[in-house]
């Protein structure tokens, strides 16, 4: 199961009605809100898109700002965080921000429409928003995946769109439904929205370098943030202000971080994925209590079917060397990927337009839902996520793991009920050869 089955971006089944125009596309009736209906007949004839946040950080935030650059149309109309805190600053932020440049007037949250809670995901899909904007951690994206597509919402799902294989199932099952409502699922993987990247990455799948026989992927780099405790935190709130630090909530650094670097392998893979994987890993740095119970480091080997290896390297620790990039050797060549360029056979470095990726994502997704067309990227970024889970049940385990095992596993990170005064999901520290993949 290298690659999951899914229709082409070319299966849309819209419902015109009699004031549409001939060319606009239909939708089946009822599978998609009226909003989003309207946003889609129209085919961006001026009328506003209402964007909904869930999820306050520096990514929420920043994916709101780009929403609303976008176009000029587009509306913030509701915001949610688990925390209030994080929900005034962000909108503050924005509001600061877009009136700055003159667009203040996109920004149309009322304090009505200011959610805080674990139920936010609730309060701003009934606010009537036409697209959602998923940021919080990963742990919750399949849940809110789910009622996202149930609410018939086009969607923005940061990256890794899950923690654990039960969760990529779910996701899996209602992108499967997204299909069929005609709605958009844009990912968090931006390196598949840099045009340099696009650029080199054509030509490597067109044979620039020959057969590709090996790949390395670097993600070496610091320490991120950590926010100390606070004497009136519970454990639930200090482990979801710490997001980073929690296998449940991000998936360790190799899923929630080292992800671009997977996918780009994939991608010049043609997105088929690799068989296997076998993986080293620890904490040799981060290892007091307040850094949860993940990872600072992995160092996997994927296996792909046709006897391509991918060598994949992560690292969370300061005063490392670093690096973050992808080199990729074939029988005609080589290329350095994030220096867009290829030698050998043929020499070639890109010169094309330079453009901001978060950006693009965005840019490419509002100007689909007001054409009446429809982006789906929920294969590969599934996938991807699925290649991270792999593996760091390889590094967990020590085992030589199997994609089908990995996709196949029972293994629940996160409970099916959670409140802010309930105990918070905890394990140990994973070590290789003694816990056990499951």
């Amino acid at each position: 199961m290298t690659k999951h089955d899914s229709p082409g971006i070319g299966r849309r089944s819209f419902l015109a009605n009699a004031a549409a125009s001939a060319a606009a596309l239909s939708i089946p009736a009822g599978s998609v809100s009226a909003l989003s209906l309207a946003g889609l007949v129209h085919q961006g004839a001026g009328e506003p898109l209402k964007v909904g946040l869930v999820g306050c950080g520096g990514r929420g935030t920043g994916a709101a700002r780009q929403a609303l650059m976008a176009n000029e149309q587009n509306v913030l109309w509701a915001v949610g965080d688990a925390f209030s805190d994080r929900v005034s600053d962000a909108v503050g932020e924005l509001q600061e921000a877009l009136d700055g440049s003159q667009r203040g007037a996109q920004m149309q949250v009322s304090k009505e429409r200011m959610f805080a809670g674990l139920d936010c995901i609730d309060r701003v899909l009934d606010s009537g928003v036409d697209v959602i904007l998923l940021a919080s951690p990963p742990g919750f994206r399949p849940m809110q995946i789910e009622k996202a597509v149930k609410k018939g919402v086009h969607i923005f799902a940061e990256k890794p769109v899950a923690t654990d294989a039960p969760g990529l199932r779910r996701v899996r099952a209602a992108c499967d439904e997204a299909r069929i409502k005609g709605l958009s699922i844009v990912s968090g993987l931006c390196y598949r929205y840099h045009h340099g990247r696009r650029a080199v990455v054509q030509r490597l799948q067109d044979g620039a370098i020959g057969e590709i026989l090996a790949m390395q992927g670097n993600y070496l780099t610091g320490e991120l943030w950590l926010k100390p405790r606070q004497p009136s935190w519970t454990d639930m709130e200090n482990q979801l202000r710490n997001w980073l630090y929690h296998t449940w909530l991000s998936g360790d650094l190799i899923a929630e971080q080292h992800i671009h670097t997977l996918d780009l392998m994939a991608w010049i893979k043609q997105d088929v994925y690799p068989t296997r994987a076998y993986s080293l890993g620890g904490r040799q740095k981060r290892t007091d209590a307040d850094y949860g119970y993940v990872y600072d480091h992995f160092a996997t080997v994927y296996e792909w079917k046709d006897g391509t290896r991918g060598f994949s390297y992560c690292r969370q620790q300061n005063g490392c060397f670093r690096d973050v990039d992808e080199y990729v050797m074939g029988t005609q060549g080589q290329s350095r990927v994030f220096q867009h360029a290829i030698s050998g056979k043929t020499s070639w470095n890109y010169d094309g337009p330079q453009s901001d990726m978060y950006q693009n994502e965005h840019d490419e997704m509002f100007a689909a839902i007001r054409a009446g067309k429809r982006i789906d990227n929920s294969d590969y970024m599934i996938n991807s996520t699925m290649m991270a889970v792999l593996g760091r049940m390889a590094a967990y385990s020590g085992k030589d793991v199997t994609w089908q095992e990995a996709w196949e596993s029972k293994e629940q990170l996160v409970p099916d009920v959670l409140a802010m005064d309930s105990v918070p999901p905890t394990d140990a520290i994973a070590i290789p050869g003694v816990t056990r993949f499951r």
